[in-house]
């Protein structure tokens, strides 16, 4: 565009005088990135029609746009931008890509704003110059290699930018500087820990480290922002910079053993605590508590999750605890406490040559209803649409069910099977492919998704409460009128980014709409089947849903209070249980004195009617 039409534009609408250095810069040959045709170079302007005429890859050509509508929808790129070069230097820049990651990044930061620019700008420029599928994998092997360049500083955190430097600095002299500097005392733990390990190679570095311990302690001592998981790091990483440089570690506080006593609750620590730390808390709770180190590792066991869970297993087996180990997870399996974690472990393990063997006693049909137990208390506590990683491995494994089975009879089979249908952490094409395992070893529980003439029974009714039908019916409306419409959108723009073959974002994007879908359908259905109750009909002679039970375990003799409500009402926490619950179902219909047996495979549990009473009473 030349001068003259530039002027015309602004006369007609006054409000293009502040884009007018951009409108000087749409001329021919001048290359640029519009968000839904990707790249271009501007071929011409044809003044009479005010239109530039731009010719775009993947075949659209001669493409008019017009000028003022171009200003914010298209991005016009320097001539010394690596996505210009890739087209008029495209053997240097391919040099680049292929063997020097590291300067292709320099040149990127060249042409960035006071020569820096964050990931996702980055990003988006290696999306362009690799492709959507490539460039994720390029970029995340030479992150890698940035660290190391002292031309270029690497950020801590995801919101600062990469910055191309005047002045070349090693990292090592980047993360000393900045341990000095920062006023937080969680960084300093983490930029402590990074040079400790750097000084093994780096006599100079190891020579600070004195100044960086007294640093370090001072700071640990005298703040007050540190919760117990991030003072435990923070003196482990004091005491290991004390020992490389021979300090008497004993003389230091706090001691790690003070923190562990001071904490209490050791699993809400733990959960703050990185990973790489845990055998060393596992090491350490074993000398702070002595005479009781097994029940401490087993209770922290039960609340743990992901690699936690893994190494208080190999805690107590490496310590000689495995009987201690097994007796308490068949007890949890009896008594339905194990959680997910501990279950997926279980499942992964069973048949490994280290556990195996501690293992097998537990693969019983108890074990599956644990697992459908735990399952659905998930499916209860996740109003959206994640995925249980339980149900997804009961579901993948194709042998499991079969093993689990092995030692059941039909009768206990049955009632699995029944379970599994009410199960609401499973979609209904996933119970149908489950079922079919089960048939595959009793075949009698066909009758329980076929009637006699080969049709399918009428799905049964589902009482609940009108606080759980809101709740579900709120999910379905924000389902129905936010989620699908946002995730529709999103396909689209997804749509306009190319390729669909190799357009990621495109089968994320669809994904999340098969889930979606599947959650709609699911909500619509059972609320369908409900029926709103307020357990008004219930009654003190005879337990009914709406129930409060005062039951006797006769196991012990000790006495329990189990409240019968809903279907979507479950808390097992607190003794709350939806009346499908097999614990449940076991007792609608009993009255006071009457003697309750719930067996699953092998071993029974046993309870004596003591009181019943109205829930709607004692609210």
């Amino acid at each position: 565009m030349n001068t003259e039409a530039i002027d015309r534009l602004i006369e007609k609408n006054s409000k293009l005088e502040l884009a007018r250095p951009i409108l000087e810069r749409m001329q021919p040959g001048k290359y640029c990135i519009h968000r839904s045709w990707g790249f271009g170079q501007i071929q011409s302007y044809n003044e009479e029609e005010n239109r530039l005429i731009i010719d775009f890859e993947d075949d659209k050509k001669a493409h008019p746009m017009a000028p003022e509508f171009c200003i914010d929808k298209l991005e016009l790129l320097l001539d010394s931008s690596v996505l210009v070069r890739k087209r008029t230097d495209k053997e240097t820049i391919d040099r680049l890509i292929k063997k020097e990651q590291n300067e292709l990044i320099v040149e990127i930061l060249k042409d960035q704003p006071d020569q820096k620019a964050l990931a996702r700008e980055i990003e988006k420029i290696l999306s362009y110059l690799l492709g959507i599928t490539k460039f994720k994998k390029w970029w995340t092997n030479t992150k890698k290699l940035l660290v190391k360049d002292p031309r270029i500083g690497v950020p801590s955190r995801p919101n600062e930018p990469y910055v191309l430097r005047i002045d070349p600095i090693t990292p090592e002299e980047e993360i000393l500087d900045e341990f000095f500097e920062t006023k937080k005392p969680k960084s300093k733990i983490e930029l402590a820990e990074k040079l400790l390990i750097l000084s093994n190679d780096q006599q100079e570095l190891k020579d600070k480290l004195p100044e960086v311990l007294d640093e370090l302690t001072n700071a640990i001592n005298a703040t007050r922002q540190l919760n117990y998981a991030e003072r435990l790091q923070g003196v482990w990483v004091r005491n290991d910079l004390a020992r490389d440089i021979h300090e008497d570690v004993e003389t230091l506080v706090p001691t790690s053993a003070s923190i562990i006593e001071a904490a209490g609750e050791i699993s809400e620590l733990a959960q703050d605590l990185p990973s790489n730390y845990y055998k060393r808390l596992l090491d350490l709770l074993g000398r702070v508590y002595p005479e009781n180190w097994i029940e401490v590792v087993l209770k922290l066991l039960h609340a743990s999750a992901g690699k936690l869970t893994s190494e208080c297993m190999n805690f107590l087996v490496e310590r000689e605890a495995s009987k201690e180990l097994t007796q308490n997870l068949e007890t949890g399996l009896i008594e339905q406490t194990l959680k997910a974690p501990v279950l997926v472990w279980i499942l992964k393990n069973r048949n490994s040559k280290k556990y195996g063997s501690l293992m097998d006693p537990l693969i019983t049909p108890r074990l599956l209803s644990a697992i459908f137990y735990a399952i659905d208390y998930e499916a209860l506590q996740n109003a959206g649409t994640r995925r249980i990683p339980l149900a997804d491995l009961l579901s993948d494994d194709s042998d499991l069910i079969s093993d689990l089975l092995s030692t059941s009879d039909g009768e206990t089979a049955r009632d699995l099977a029944q379970t599994l249908l009410l199960n609401q952490g499973f979609e209904n094409l996933t119970k149908k492919s489950l079922l079919a395992r089960f048939i595959g070893q009793f075949p009698a529980i066909q009758s329980l998704v076929e009637g006699s003439d080969g049709k399918s029974d009428k799905e049964e009714g589902l009482l609940v409460s009108s606080a759980s039908f809101d709740e579900r019916s709120k999910e379905l409306e924000t389902i129905i009128h936010t989620k699908i419409p946002e995730n529709k959108q999103a396909i689209s723009v997804a749509r306009d980014h190319g390729d669909l073959k190799e357009n990621s974002e495109y089968k994320m994007a669809k994904e999340d709409q098969a889930t979606l879908l599947a959650r709609r359908s699911q909500l619509e259905l059972e609320l369908s089947k409900a029926s709103i109750t307020d357990f008004t009909e219930a009654n003190d002679t005879t337990i009914s849903v709406g129930s409060v039970v005062n039951a006797i375990d006769n196991s012990d003799n000790t006495e329990q209070t189990f409240t019968i409500l809903g279907a979507w009402d479950s808390q097992p926490e607190k003794n709350i249980l939806s009346y499908k619950t097999p614990l449940a179902q076991s007792m609608l219909g009993k009255e006071v004195k009457d003697r309750i047996t719930l067996k699953l495979g092998k071993n029974e549990s046993s309870y004596t009617i003591k009181g019943i009473r109205r829930w709607v009473d004692s609210k």
